[in-house]
């Protein structure tokens, strides 16, 4: 059985989309992070994540032979953590974030699909989440740019 740390303080257990269940935590407590401490402080512990979640992952897989185990949502943490650090903290560019990573998390479009398919142990279930949170970090900051442009154009 994975770990409080795999299953993010056991998100991951949640009986329907564990994934979802797992981003939510981690988008509230990123959101927390970077308003009541800093920015920086979560793109270290996004760092630090990634890392310890790789070896875990790594060990998981080897002790129990199940490969992207559904209740391991370490993978969503880190990769929403990274669309808020790509997108920045206000409450518009939060929700975003985390919608634009769930849409691209569970589509998989181009590489996302091919690094999930393809790339095995804890790289591979870190790798597509964490392509997925770069694609949903920048999608999130563009919308959020297109819409301030539009708003200001409007109103003038």
């Amino acid at each position: 059985m994975p770990n409080a740390f795999l299953t993010f303080l056991y998100s991951g257990h949640a009986p329907k989309a564990p994934g979802t269940a797992g981003s939510l935590l981690a988008v509230i407590l990123g959101a927390g992070i970077i308003h009541y401490i800093s920015m920086e402080t979560l793109v270290l512990l996004t760092i630090l994540f990634t890392l310890m979640g790789v070896k875990q992952i790594n060990a998981y897989e080897e002790s129990s032979g199940n490969h992207d185990d559904s209740r391991i949502v370490i993978d969503e943490v880190v990769g929403v953590w990274i669309a808020l650090i790509l997108s920045s903290g206000t409450m518009i560019q939060i929700v975003l974030s985390f919608a634009f990573f769930r849409l691209f998390d569970i589509w998989k479009p181009s590489l996302i699909g091919k690094i999930d398919r393809n790339v095995k142990g804890g790289w591979g279930v870190m790798g597509d989440d964490m392509l997925a949170g770069v694609a949903a970090g920048i999608c999130s900051a563009g919308a959020f740019q297109l819409f301030e442009y539009l708003s200001h154009s409007l109103l003038k």
